[in-house]
């Protein structure tokens, strides 16, 4: 599992299947976004020998060289995405998951229709353009997660059962049954329509709304990758404070002007203080106070069943590794325990020959990064109970011995929240 300070260089590329022709193609290094570009022969490289594989029926889906990794993945025969990325150790689970999350987002914004059954290449290069700010949002060093989970970011706000209500009460108002409260793409409160919407847009809504620069107000045309990818949806924003906005999903009605500014002040101006609450809960996703060990850098919690999950870096003030470096480490540590120890989905024991296999399943695993000796390196745990898996950071001065228990005792401490 790679420990190395930067995320490396990702290219990824965007072609119509039938031609080969470049619909785009989006860079980073180091998490930031990058103008370097790949040339032409070695796009047209990387697509002649996937398609010289489908003409063979050879499905073509990975590659490693000594210093890059290659996935490729095709949607509905008409789109083909191809990700390259330097980064020591990532897996090609997590770069899979990148590609799906880049289709979720072309559809998101363009519509099923314009990806499946191109008429005007130019055209489409011209209206994908506008998921841009989104897609390189994926490809940056995001302090989300989403992207890899498949769960909602998620936060717990102080005064949480106020807020709901709130939320509800709008929601009637408005005539409209999604709508959520997101602080720097995460929910922070939910309808339950919206806890309805599915995969990918659940996740890809929120995260959505996080990248965009800030606005008073949008009215946003979207389709719904799962739902509705054909026929557009109006996605609404209206900014309560600063990095704080209410999110609706709606047709036709109402419009706008009927949400801002009264019904707005009305609903909201109320609950001033708790809304202010929710700020700080960008990075830290927890409370103030939260009873937390302290040897714990990080944690990310998952709600396999409902989709949902908590990702933080920062829950106890500045301590090395740097945030950045912290969120690559449970991202690498979560794509080795899901693609090596833990089923991807939980779910009650298999019969008959499955059995054996079944109760054999690992419930925990930690990682040591550096030495074993005290105050060196870092520990990473990972504990999953039912429907919840918990990944812990934690710093060196942690015993290997002790991390399953402080896993087990803040998994029970967190279940309330998630």
């Amino acid at each position: 599992m790679g420990e190395e300070g930067t995320g490396g260089t990702v290219h990824l590329l965007c072609l119509a299947a039938s031609s080969g022709v470049p619909l785009f193609c989006r860079s980073s290094r180091g998490g930031a976004p990058a103008r370097q570009q790949l040339p032409f022969s070695v796009i047209g490289s990387l697509n002649g020998v996937h398609m010289f594989g489908q003409n063979l029926e050879v499905q073509l889906s990975s590659a490693r060289t000594e210093n890059t990794t290659v996935v490729w993945k095709s949607f509905h025969d008409s789109i083909t995405l191809i990700v390259l990325s330097s980064e020591e150790g990532i897996s090609e689970l997590r770069l899979e998951r990148l590609l799906q999350m880049v289709f979720g987002a072309m559809v998101l914004l363009v519509g099923l229709e314009e990806l499946t059954n191109i008429r005007n290449v130019e055209r489409l290069k011209k209206d994908l353009r506008a998921s841009y700010c989104l897609i390189d949002s994926f490809l940056g060093d995001s302090e989300l997660i989403g992207d890899l989970t498949q769960c909602v970011d998620c936060v717990i706000p102080p005064e949480g059962s106020l807020l709901q209500e709130a939320l509800s009460r709008f929601a009637e108002a408005t005539g409209t049954a999604f709508v959520s409260l997101v602080v720097s793409g995460r929910v922070v409160a939910a309808t339950e329509g919206w806890w309805r919407l599915g995969t990918p847009e659940a996740v890809l809504l929120p995260w959505l709304v996080g990248s965009l620069p800030p606005q008073t107000a949008r009215d946003y045309p979207v389709y719904l990758p799962h739902g509705s990818p054909t026929v557009p949806h109006r996605l609404l924003t209206l900014t309560l404070l600063p990095s704080l906005e209410l999110c609706l999903l709606c047709g036709p009605s109402p419009p706008l002007s009927q949400l801002y500014p009264q019904l707005l002040e009305r609903c909201w101006q109320p609950l001033l203080d708790p809304l202010r609450a929710c700020l700080p809960l960008g990075p830290r996703a927890l409370p103030s106070g939260f009873p937390l060990h302290a040897d714990i850098l990080g944690l990310l919690l998952l709600h396999l069943e409902l989709k949902r999950c908590l990702f933080t870096v920062e829950p106890l003030g500045d301590k090395e590794p740097s945030p950045e470096q912290r969120r690559r480490l449970l991202r690498n540590f979560y794509t080795l325990v899901t693609s090596t120890h833990f089923p991807p989905e939980p779910g009650p024991p298999e019969k008959t020959e499955d059995e054996v296999y079944q109760a054999q399943l690992p419930r925990a695993c930690y990682l040591v990064l550096g030495t074993e000796e005290p105050g060196k390196g870092v520990r990473l745990v990972a504990l999953q109970l039912g429907v919840r898996r918990l990944l812990l950071l934690l710093s060196p001065q942690s015993p290997s011995h002790g991390l399953r228990s402080l896993a087990t005792h803040t998994l029970h401490a967190l279940t309330p929240l998630l």
